[in-house]
């Protein structure tokens, strides 16, 4: 039997076909919704912040989200709360920080007990709906044992209907292409080239690509229900590895015109700044190549990937404009984390470096509250946890007193709030509950391996629980190549940022009750006062 709580719809009918069909809104729902306006929310996997044509990158091609950074803002101090996926989701997701919501690993149940925006949207009148994934490891506490949600931490977040459920298997995608004459063996991923070089294409075109065929299912689902209200939650994988593009995008960008990374010279030099960095850059799969050829065209293909979700986006973007709704429609577009990319001698997302957690973050609020403040670059401190806050804002909706996020609506509309942020927080948890990596490689016990961030414009401090923390001072070492925290000049800079994090852990812990006091007057909330 499944005790999840009631709403939270069609939770185990998305295991075993490739596509749901809508549900049309009726009545009150209907009547309620549209008044509310529509919410496309985009996330882009594996997205760096600085790969945005308008941002001035020298080598990226993304004309159809520059198109949209100028019928809204771009966030260009913008950070997840965490890495890998399922973290990062768990705190889009909730407005939460890792801290709280505690979902820190891909596979770490999420504490149903969290409400997020899918259930808030659903209690709106909407019908949330899903094309991609949330990653959303459920909540064991309400399953029963044997229940096939335990045994993928690819589920789906509570209150979304997935019309399109396509984890990293990409199973529907599959089932496509076969059917668009694909030669699809079973277990082998359609995601590779047509030879062994990373400068090859992949062996579909782009046409079939796997973005293509997720904004073909968003298009076919906006035509299903015409003029109905709508949440869609659309989810692109790539530029997430592996690094493969279909032509032309595998040729679009030449490696002789990409930036090269960012890091100190050698792998050891890099290594030397903390244990768990030597520690992963004796990983292949995480350690970057040497070669600069090498180096020069992985870059080459994830920038010639975004081009091809680009252009997926923008066909989306395009169909939306054509309705008489795009003028309230509310669209978001961010990522999960960044990639290094090369960066310190890494590749993927990890550890402390702002390649892995600043990203981009694009709003378009059609209202004219927001027409004097179109194409603006925010360059305040905002973050993930903001965009439910963001959302339900908009939707003229409570925000629960679980965010931590604020809403971002004011920095849209050109007005910044009094006492903004000064600076941003994440996570990092790699602590491994089967194989105990920590404690055999870094003799680090289980509840230690974890670590926290604090950045502002001048610093960055890291606090390890079970190694040596560190300091980056940003004012003069932008890309945070040196490691001052046993520098004595820097000890009480070190000491402000150290009591800062703990001020921070203190005003952000569970507070979802906090607020109330149970007395003689009842239940009193404060926050509703």
């Amino acid at each position: 039997m499944d005790k999840s709580r009631e709403g939270d719809v069609l939770k185990g009918d998305v295991l075993e076909g490739r596509v749901l069909e809508g549900r049309v809104l009726e009545g009150e729902d209907k009547a309620i919704a549209a008044l509310k306006g529509n919410v496309l929310l985009i996330t882009i996997d594996q997205w760096r912040a600085d790969c945005l044509g308008v941002l001035g990158h020298p080598a990226v091609v993304t004309p159809n989200l520059d198109r949209l950074a100028r019928e809204g803002a771009v966030f260009t101090q913008h950070y997840a709360q965490s890495a890998p996926c399922g973290p990062s989701r768990a705190s889009l997701h909730t407005g939460l920080y890792a801290m709280t919501h505690r979902s820190i690993l891909n596979g770490t149940p999420l504490d149903d007990r969290f409400t997020n925006i899918a259930r808030e949207a659903r209690s709106l009148g909407f019908d949330p709906v899903l094309f991609g994934y949330t990653d959303t490891s459920p909540d064991p506490r309400i399953l029963e044992a044997d229940d096939p949600r335990l045994l993928s931490y690819e589920g789906l977040l509570p209150g979304y209907r997935a019309v399109l459920d396509m984890p990293e298997a990409a199973a529907p995608w599959h089932e496509w292409l076969s059917e668009q004459g694909y030669d699809v063996v079973e277990g082998e991923s359609m995601q590779r080239p047509v030879d062994d070089s990373v400068a090859s294409p992949a062996v579909y075109r782009a046409e079939h690509s796997e973005a293509a065929f997720l904004t073909g299912e968003v298009l076919r689902y906006l035509d299903e229900i015409e003029d109905e209200p709508f949440f869609i939650h659309a989810t692109y994988i790539r530029p997430h590895p592996p690094f493969v593009a279909p032509a032309p995008y595998n040729t679009l960008v030449d490696p002789a015109d990409v930036p090269m990374p960012v890091g100190l010279g050698t792998v050891a030099e890099e290594g030397a700044v903390s244990p768990i960095l030597a520690d992963a850059l004796r990983a292949d799969w995480i350690r970057a190549p040497e070669s600069e050829e090498e180096i020069r065209q992985m870059r080459a293909t994830y920038y010639g990937m975004l081009a091809e979700v680009d252009a997926q986006v923008g066909r989306l973007l395009d169909a939306l404009r054509e309705r008489p709704d795009w003028a309230q429609t509310l669209v978001i577009i961010t990522a999960d984390h960044g990639e290094e990319l090369g960066d310190h001698h890494l590749t993927g997302k990890l550890g402390f470096y702002d390649a892995s957690y600043r990203i981009p973050c694009i709003i378009r609020d059609p209202r004219t509250e927001a027409d004097s403040a179109r194409g603006q670059l925010i360059s305040e401190f905002t973050e993930n946890i903001d965009l439910m806050p963001t959302i339900l804002e908009w939707l003229g909706a409570a925000v629960p007193s679980q965010c931590s996020g604020a809403s971002l609506l004011s920095l849209v509309r050109g007005v910044t709030p009094d006492e903004w942020r000064d600076c941003v927080f994440w996570e990092w948890d790699f602590r491994d509950p089967v194989g105990r990596y920590p404690e055999r490689r870094l003799g680090i016990p289980f509840d230690k391996s974890g670590m926290a961030v604090i950045r502002d414009a001048a610093g960055k401090y890291v606090h390890f629980a079970g190694m040596p923390a560190l300091f980056f001072d940003l004012s003069t070492d932008p890309d945070g190549l040196v490691n001052r925290i046993d520098d004595p000049a820097y000890a009480l800079t070190v000491l402000g940022y150290a009591q800062r994090m703990l001020t921070w852990r203190l005003e952000h812990a569970e507070r979802t009750l906090t607020g109330y006091l149970i007395c003689p007057l009842g239940a009193v909330d404060r926050r509703a006062n």
